[in-house]
């Protein structure tokens, strides 16, 4: 290794596959290989929907082994779920995946005892069936003396070490974003015991060294720390955006769409909370103020539907059908449960009384409109609730692979989009050890290297804003 270049593992896991990255570190230097992929495969039990969290740790083994020696170890992954531990730090079931029925109407008995604006104005977070707080109401953790965030478990299990990580607490609905800390009076209006929480922990932060187990099991010479980073993917994501000052906007891309804007402080109005924006917290006091969308979701499971075909040909047919010939509401929770989603995609168009996709390719050309449509939305929306402008869309994550994605939002935002890093989630991942052993400064800093090394693309709107217009005011009528 090159004098003063150092190695960190960026544990990365996404709602479909995990994966270890390498990120090298130096002077100008920022580079990222993959070490190893695996599957994430959620099971159905008779119980419900569960994430198989044994797997995705062996999984973290395996690509630990296959990283090399390191300096660093760091986890993000999604948010929202949990495992629960017994006294003696046992795990008591696999964590229930945030897509199972269980939180079907709980929302309402919430909202019984703390109304909906109330629930706001203490955790700025929108409302989303599936926010662990709607979690712990539907199925009290009885038995559990500890509750761990899915990054913070995996954490635990190669260190023996407990704590919550902030970044993906705030999405919890437990947390005041205007303290940083648990809203302990919401907490015992709804009987949640915030005890079960590890204390927390902020991105930098020290989180153990990896156990003489699992140096044993990878083949690490020890010690080897692992470093709390903005665990919650998103947050990760947001920090690997390549945007230079503050008028920027973001779209986090993959299974969701998470699109905002990067806010000193939050935005807590009565029309925030309407118009279903939240308020999750970031690096350096940030908060990551956006609206989550359904995101490439929809084309993946109508990709499964239609039996793996290969991506490249389906998006370059999709290229061809007439834009804009129907959308659907992107961030329509209808589309949250898995299956059957080309023919939900048609039943929507038909039951708005627009054309109804037929083909792969239009129900294809269909979802890429309606989530540049739903970008559009957001992006506006944001500028108007927070009073502040922008000049620039970013797009991070898998869908910047996405050429006809990325050139959409930009004609639909009219803005410039710039697209790139593919990989952000495991690049701030990455940034944010660097920082903590000295070799990056604050998050601008890191930013200005990002933009030096990691290949950007940049798609200038075309025209035709009257059509998307009228497409807006289509499905708003229908």
């Amino acid at each position: 290794m090159s004098a003063g270049v150092r190695s960190y593992a960026a544990v990365d896991l996404g709602a479909s596959s995990g994966r270890v990255m390498v990120g090298r570190v130096g002077p100008d230097r920022l580079e990222l290989a993959e070490a190893h992929r695996f599957v994430n495969r959620p099971v159905r039990v008779p119980e419900g929907l569960r994430w198989d969290v044994l797997g995705l740790y062996a999984g973290v083994l395996e690509g630990l082994g296959a990283a090399g020696q390191v300096d660093s170890v760091g986890i993000d992954s999604w948010a929202v779920d949990y495992g629960l531990l017994d006294a003696d730090g046992a795990l008591l079931g696999n964590p229930v995946h945030y897509r199972d029925s269980r939180t079907e109407g709980v929302a309402e008995r919430v909202w019984a005892t703390v109304p909906a604006d109330e629930l706001y104005a203490a955790t700025g977070l929108q409302y989303a069936p599936f926010n662990t707080l709607y979690q712990l109401v539907a199925a009290q953790p009885v038995g559990a003396d500890r509750l761990l965030l899915i990054p913070d478990l995996l954490s635990y299990w190669l260190t023996g070490e407990q704590g919550t990580e902030l970044t993906n607490a705030s999405t919890t609905q437990l947390i005041d974003p205007r303290t940083r800390d648990w809203a302990h009076g919401l907490a015992a209006r709804l009987g949640i015991d915030l005890a079960l929480f590890a204390p927390l922990r902020r991105p930098g932060d020290p989180a153990g060294l990896l156990r003489e187990e699992v140096l044993e099991e990878t083949g690490l010479t020890g010690p080897v720390p692992v470093t709390a980073v903005g665990s919650h993917d998103t947050a990760s994501a947001v920090a690997a955006v390549p945007a230079d000052g503050e008028r920027f906007a973001y779209i986090c891309t993959g299974t969701w769409s998470l699109a905002g804007l990067e806010l000193g402080a939050p935005v807590l109005s009565e029309e925030s909370r309407a118009a279903n924006f939240t308020n999750e917290l970031g690096l350096d006091g940030t908060v990551r103020y956006l609206r989550n969308i359904m995101g490439l979701w929809l084309l993946q499971e109508c990709v499964r539907a239609w039996g793996q075909p290969e991506l490249g040909g389906l998006l370059l047919e999709a290229g061809k059908v007439p834009a804009l010939r129907s959308v659907v509401d992107a961030g329509d929770a209808a589309f949250l449960p898995p299956g059957r989603m080309p023919e939900r995609i048609a039943e929507a168009c038909r039951a708005s009384g627009q054309p109804v996709p037929v083909s792969p390719a239009e129900i294809t050309r269909c979802i890429l409109d309606s989530l540049a449509l739903a970008h559009r939305r957001a992006v506006r929306d944001a500028q108007a609730l927070a009073g502040h402008p922008v000049d620039v869309v970013h797009v991070v994550g898998g869908g910047t692979r996405n050429a006809l994605l990325c050139q959409l939002t930009a004609d639909a935002c009219g803005l410039p989009v710039v697209a790139g890093p593919a990989e952000a989630a495991a690049l701030g991942n990455v940034l944010v050890q660097a920082r903590a052993h000295g070799l990056v400064g604050d998050l601008a800093d890191g930013r200005r290297l990002l933009t030096r090394t990691q290949p950007l693309n940049r798609y200038e709107p075309r025209g035709h804003a009257e059509r998307w217009r009228e497409a807006e005011a289509r499905l708003a009528l229908g």
